[in-house]
């Protein structure tokens, strides 16, 4: 399958099934494309604008046959208000620095990835990635990637956040930080730390990836409004009743 964009062609193709990484008992395929050349750049923002991610060179969505439940979330920056519990959290980790810096994987940040899968995410695919694993992960882009790293007052990093930047918005593609104590809401706080750099930048959206309902890895990113979602009708705001229901901390 392809798409013609104004300025070049896309050829798509779709993945084997296998089982899902979120909901129990179901299955998942994606649709994939891969990003390279010189208009890798260009390809990924038209993509990113209708609900693809990036991993490594490729640029997929799911496109499950019998499930629809990952959905494409962005957050508003421009309309986006601090809550009472986010002022905390950013209270509470104010003495932690941060720093955008290349894309380049480190042990240190290696070493801090595998605590966290371990602590957070022990029963995940990611699980028993090597280090260079981590290092194709970082490193593997076509496209504009970055890391920002937070550190404590004594330098210690501890958290760390991939993301792809685009004309319109910076995308999370994975964070990881140290599990402990699990008070500071250092999930929490490095989504806020992305908001107010794509605020510093200009950028009007900060791309949190795919909310899957009933997933509760994933029901942390209602917290954050306004929040916009992609389906058939394009991107639009999250309702009430969507919002509605508890959530958990990543």
């Amino acid at each position: 399958m392809s798409v013609q964009s104004r300025s070049f062609p896309i050829s798509f193709m779709v993945t084997t099934e296998v089982p899902c990484p979120y909901l129990p008992d179901r299955m998942e395929r994606k649709i994939i494309t891969e990003l390279a050349g010189s208009q890798a750049n260009d390809m990924f923002e038209l993509l990113s604008r209708a609900g693809f991610r990036r991993s490594h060179s490729i640029a997929y969505r799911p496109a499950c046959a019998a499930c629809q439940a990952c959905v494409p979330v962005r957050i508003d920056v421009a309309g986006f208000v601090t809550s009472r519990s986010m002022r905390r959290v950013l209270a509470r980790n104010a003495d932690l620095s941060s720093e955008i810096r290349p894309a380049h994987p480190t042990q240190e940040q290696y070493q801090l990835f595998s605590r966290y899968l371990e602590a957070r995410h022990n029963d995940g695919e990611m699980v028993g990635m090597g280090p260079q694993d981590y290092a194709s992960m970082v490193a593997d882009s076509p496209i504009d990637s970055r890391m920002i790293e937070f550190r404590d007052p004594s330098r210690k990093l501890v958290a760390a956040c991939l993301t792809d930047w685009s004309g319109d918005g910076i995308s999370a593609v994975y964070s990881f930080f140290t599990p402990e104590p699990v008070s500071a809401s250092l999930g929490t706080f490095v989504v806020l730390r992305l908001l107010e750099l794509a605020r510093q930048a200009g950028l009007p959206y900060l791309y949190l990836g795919y909310w899957v309902k009933g997933s509760q890895k994933m029901d942390y990113k209602r917290r954050f409004q306004p929040l916009e979602r992609y389906g058939a009708d394009g991107w639009r705001r999250m309702t009430e009743d969507e919002i509605a229901g508890e959530t958990g901390e990543e």
